[in-house]
């Protein structure tokens, strides 16, 4: 059996506890100056709900203050917030509102004080929506990809939404789209939400790692060797995917780490793997593995080597998990 973080010496924690609403989901973290945390989240009564909000909570000093609501949209939902620094060190906030995904728009704020204060809310553009679910990765020389993405009634395509002026405008690439026909019968095919993991230190090559449908199973991968201009066809991966969000990141020394659900129908347990070329895995660690929901994980690597993940513990309340430098084998 794996070692599991949840069970033995429990270093996790959560970043508000009670939380300010009944229910919670799909958070996201950032480090800020100085090695202080940032985490995201939306709640309300639940999800869809025409109360739901953008939480925010701030780790300072190793302890976690009261939450703050970050954006709030009148009478309507809101979801899947994203925090992450472009190369002028401005810290962007991105997230969506609609009565549902088939329907969303988004929005954005910024901070130039590491999230202390904050923009107006500025709306973006219809039929862009900026980092769609996960944090945008950014190559050396400041271009930033977002993995973006439709779901339309019968199909899903991901999208690659690119910036070459932090942040400030968009250009949209795709759809990527999984490879061959739609099984029969099936009520809705394709891949949403993408991780993006460069493939070298080029900036041109870039792998997108994607949720999929039920009927695909498994985590779809598609590649790029132009920046994220273009793109191959999905493929689905070795990976287990109970179409669910996933998160991970390429170490400074060349590795690759995933946090996700390994399995095809339920979001437990989730887990760590680790690999060396982004397409072979092999899991190292259980973060938890008790029946529930465990999902929708961001995260990211502290600068001083720690893995640093938050995510949703059963709608309740969002958890934060530190994996120390040395322990990442």
């Amino acid at each position: 059996m794996l070692p599991c973080v949840a069970c033995t010496q429990a270093p996790g924690e959560f970043v508000a506890d009670p939380m300010p609403t009944p229910r919670c989901h799909a958070s996201t973290v950032v480090e800020l100056k100085g090695g202080d945390l940032l985490a995201a989240w939306f709640g309300g009564t639940d999800e869809g709900a025409p109360d739901v909000a953008i939480w925010a909570a701030r780790q300072q000093n190793g302890r976690w203050l009261k939450p703050f609501e970050l954006a709030r949209e009148p009478k309507i939902a809101t979801y899947n917030p994203v925090l992450f620094h472009a190369k002028d060190g401005v810290l962007w906030f991105y997230y969506k509102f609609g009565p549902s995904p088939k329907e969303w728009s988004a929005a954005r704020r910024w901070s130039r004080d590491e999230g202390r204060t904050w923009s107006a809310t500025e709306y973006l553009p219809a039929g862009l929506l900026g980092p769609i679910r996960g944090k945008p990765l950014l190559l050396r020389d400041g271009t930033i990809l977002a993995g973006s993405s439709v779901e339309s009634y019968r199909s899903w395509a991901a999208w690659i939404e690119r910036s070459t002026d932090n942040a400030q405008t968009w250009t949209k690439h795709g759809p990527i789209s999984i490879e061959g026909p739609a099984p029969a019968g099936a009520d809705r095919h394709g891949i949403i939400q993408p991780v993006l993991l460069p493939l070298d230190d080029s900036g041109m090559r870039i792998r997108l790692l994607a949720r999929s449908t039920k009927d695909i199973g498994r985590i779809s991968v598609a590649d790029s060797a132009d920046g994220g201009r273009t793109w191959t066809k999905a493929k689905p991966s070795e990976l287990l995917n109970p179409n669910s969000g996933f998160d991970g990141v390429r170490l400074r020394d060349g590795r690759y780490v995933l946090l996700y659900n390994h399995s095809s129908t339920m979001r437990t347990p989730l887990v760590l793997a680790m690999s060396k070329d982004a397409e072979h895995w092999t899991r190292f660690l259980t973060v938890e593995s008790a029946l529930g929901e465990y999902s929708y994980p961001a995260l990211i690597q502290a600068e001083n080597g720690d893995l640093v993940m938050t995510y949703t513990w059963n709608r309740l309340k969002i958890r934060m998990v530190r994996v120390k430098a040395e322990s990442v084998k």
